[in-house]
């Protein structure tokens, strides 16, 4: 679950990392009002909606409109809010269709000497959370990944532990951060690791997280995002989520209970297990094809979901033949092959239906299939399932 820049923030704070004073506004008005509460003669206009890249970002219609404005005064506050609110923002991360900007964040400016990355991620291959830091602030760190990956400095640390003192004493020689920074530096970096792992976070990342004139370590932006998997320990953060930053048929998909996610292909898959979703849509690429979603309908699979799952992926307009790739375990293929009966007489197929089953009851399943009237293409296997399915779609 993503969340926005304001309210990392404020999670920020909570956790005793130093950010700046901000208020939220969904009007140019209101924009007005928070700078003028704010007091400073400096205010930054951020545009919020879930992605990065915002302040090198255009508006799509406004090419000179960025997605994240500095302004000096009330007039340049009103002006850039009344540029970025209901517009669609574009970043490298939105891709060209862009992001509608619903609010935005007036914060205050500071001194800033300079500007670093800072991110942290869980490292699958060494089993722990990993500190990435960088003297390239302000800058998407993929670029930086790709071109200088030398310049991406990384501390693993023990979640039960944190991060060391020695570990922070390491970054800080190789960012050139020394004096009375370093010690900021020996104050901010444990407490974003200890963020990370106390809200089971699968990301944290501020870019740029900045040393200001005075010495002091402030994290300029938050990018966060929370492993869904564990929001029952975390019950409050649910009322963070923002429903109209997320895609439609995801949300649909969540709420029956389906692991669903949007693609761009035009061939729909309906797997149970996240696993034989993956090896499905990599093998419908190795024979040419497109993926259009991936969707795993769990091993306990019912009649009203997989109608869900079939309403789901047939609302999508790319959809033009669907692959069902069932191993049965726990959801007999019985049990499958009825769902399958009852969605096509609830939803309707009006594109091709290939059909693979193997497993706990496959030639009941197969059976129940030949004699139904459902409009499908049978398949042995894994691999010619995923070529009649290439085929029918053309």
């Amino acid at each position: 679950m993503k969340i926005h820049e304001f309210q990392g923030k404020e999670l920020f704070r909570q956790a005793g990392v130093p950010v700046l004073e901000g208020i939220v506004a969904t009007t140019p008005e209101e924009a007005v009002a928070a700078y003028d509460k704010l007091g400073g003669a400096i205010a930054v206009v951020k545009s919020q909606i879930h992605a990065g890249g915002r302040g090198k970002g255009t508006i799509q219609d406004n090419p000179a409109q960025k997605g994240v404005v500095v302004c000096k005064n009330a007039d340049e506050v009103k002006a850039a809010a009344a540029g970025l609110l209901g517009k669609t923002l574009v970043t490298i991360q939105t891709g060209p269709e862009g992001k509608t900007v619903n609010q935005i964040y007036v914060e205050a400016g500071c001194d800033i000497a300079r500007e670093l990355y800072l991110g942290i991620v869980l490292d699958r291959a060494s089993s722990k959370p990993v500190l990435m830091a960088s003297t390239e602030g302000g800058v998407e760190i993929e670029k930086v990944a790709e071109e200088t990956p030398e310049l991406i400095f990384k501390e693993h640390f023990d979640p039960a532990i944190g991060l060391e003192g020695f570990q922070v004493r390491k970054l800080c020689k190789k960012l050139g951060i020394s004096g009375a920074a370093a010690k900021a530096a020996a104050r901010f970096m444990p407490a974003i690791c200890r963020f990370f792992v106390d809200y089971d976070c699968s990301l944290t990342e501020i870019n740029p997280l900045v040393i200001t004139g005075d010495d002091q370590m402030i994290a300029l932006d938050s990018k966060v995002t929370f492993d869904s998997n564990a929001l029952f320990r975390h019950k409050n953060l649910l009322e963070l989520r923002d429903l109209s930053e997320e895609e439609p048929s995801e949300v649909r998909a969540s709420e029956s209970g389906l692991s669903y996610v949007k693609l761009d292909g035009n061939i729909g898959c309906l797997v149970n297990g996240a696993g034989l979703a993956m090896s499905t849509m990599d093998i419908i690429k190795y024979h040419g094809g497109e993926p259009a979603n991936f969707l795993d309908v769990g091993g306990g699979a019912n009649a009203t979901q997989v109608t869900e799952a079939f309403r789901i992926l047939l609302s999508d307009p790319n959809c033009k033949g669907v692959l069902v790739n069932i191993f049965g375990g726990i959801a007999r293929c019985t049990t499958i092959a009825a769902a399958l009966i009852e969605a096509s007489q609830t939803v309707g197929f009006t594109v091709p239906l290939v059909v693979r089953l193997e497993g706990t009851e496959v030639e009941e399943g197969r059976k129940m299939l030949a004699e139904s009237d459902v409009d499908i293409i049978s398949a042995t296997d894994i691999t010619d399932a995923a070529k009649k399915i290439v085929a029918a779609v053309g």
